[in-house]
């Protein structure tokens, strides 16, 4: 057996003849613990957070979306749509087009998203399931599908035809207009729908059939702003936006759902990170009660290491007995806390025991990363903290 080993194993499990001594060891173990577990139960609640917030976005935004590169619009024509069809991985397509429009109702006025869609719109895009009120829109009809936050600022209910939602969208062309009244293409459309998914998202877009889209924005039948698909789960991103590419001769841009929302998920990245170090900083405070508690260890068995010494024992042997005595504490601190740890949350995430609302508990993911994380956060740190204690020990030290 290793012999520094063998005698770490031993101070460990023995106790000392200082009763201090053995209190501050308690301590320090204590600390390592509850600094794993604590370390552990925050990163599962901010993977809870980060999947809640995004399961906001995962309901409007498709799983890859092509844009032009060249400008607003791009022609897509019968044979590129076979071939999309034929892409390994993609499970379904809808064309869509999105242009900011002025929408008036009694009197009031809203910028917003006018999105345009086709009848595959509900294939790519869990949209439906977020109604608060009304149906989807029909094909080859002037009904819309309006946000909760928009009906909520125009006072608007459903299948009002007293009072007419009109849109409003200028009319493309170069040069000075004489009447300001022919500057803009316009319609009545009946709202037949209202979602609810966030304050943001549903003041954005206005939902309307793909044909009268491009009737207001004069677009050609074959003419989209986009392309939305959804991809089986184990499909390969990479691939499929090559073959795209290829389809398109490279004109086009392929964005995934994190590209879409890129500061978003920068913000809860950063917060993420953020949040790891602070509790990092935590560890790395009560891992000074380690350092303490292996130095007055060191002192308390002088007498011991003096004998070792006069034995032949070297000094880098005698050092690293409680440099593997510190690890070793830090190893089984780190396995009891992350047990504690992971009870915590498994009882949170099947038995919803804290709650933000009645309805809605304290999200909280149970995640292999995060064990991984805290225990190569906890083990290097032990290690450390072990390196700095063990190295107190001397020639001088024990002369």
């Amino acid at each position: 057996m290793n012999f520094p080993l063998y005698i770490a194993k031993r101070y460990i499990l023995s106790n000392s003849k200082n009763n201090a001594i053995n209190i501050i060891n308690r301590i320090a173990s204590l600390g390592i613990i509850v600094g794993a577990m604590a370390l552990f139960v925050v990163l599962s609640v901010f993977s809870g957070l980060k999947v809640f917030s995004l399961s906001f976005t995962n309901d409007i935004d498709p799983d890859l979306k092509i844009s032009s590169t060249l400008g607003k619009s791009f022609l897509i024509s019968p044979s590129k749509e076979s071939q999309i069809k034929k892409i390994d991985g993609l499970v379904s397509y809808t064309k869509i087009i999105e242009e900011r429009v002025l929408f008036t109702f009694n009197g009031k006025q809203e910028v917003t998203y006018l999105k345009g869609v086709d009848v595959n719109f509900s294939k790519v895009n869990a949209i439906e399931k977020k109604l608060f009120n009304g149906q989807w829109l029909k094909p080859d009809t002037y009904q819309v599908v309006v946000g909760y936050g928009i009906s909520q600022k125009f006072s608007m209910g459903l299948l009002d035809f007293n009072n007419q939602l009109e849109v409003l969208v200028p009319k493309p062309g170069k040069g000075a207009i004489e009447n300001p009244e022919q500057a803009f293409n316009k319609t009545d459309v009946i709202p037949v729908g209202i979602y609810a998914i966030s304050d943001d998202l549903d003041s954005k877009y206005v939902f309307a059939d793909l044909g009268l889209a491009q009737e207001l924005l004069e677009y050609k039948t074959n003419q989209v702003s986009g392309i939305e698909i959804k991809t089986k789960t184990d499909a390969d991103e990479s691939a499929i936006t090559d073959q795209l590419q290829t389809i398109f001769n490279n004109k086009i841009t392929v964005k995934n759902r994190a590209q879409l929302n890129e500061s978003l998920y920068k913000m809860l990245n950063t917060e993420n990170i953020a949040v790891y170090l602070i509790f990092t900083l935590v560890i790395v405070v009560a891992l000074f009660n380690l350092i303490g508690a292996l130095i007055m260890m060191i002192l308390d068995k002088k007498g011991n290491l003096k004998t070792l010494f006069n034995l032949g024992t070297e000094i880098k042997d005698l050092r690293k007995i409680f440099l593997l005595q510190g690890t070793l504490l830090s190893v089984f601190g780190g396995i009891i806390g992350l047990a504690l740890g992971i009870i915590i949350v498994l009882l949170q995430e099947y038995f919803q025991l804290v709650m933000i609302t009645p309805t809605l508990a304290y999200p909280v993911i149970f995640s292999l990363e995060n064990v991984l994380i805290v225990m190569g956060t906890i083990v290097t740190l032990g290690f450390v903290a072990s390196l700095i204690a063990s190295s107190r020990v001397s020639k001088k030290l024990l002369e």
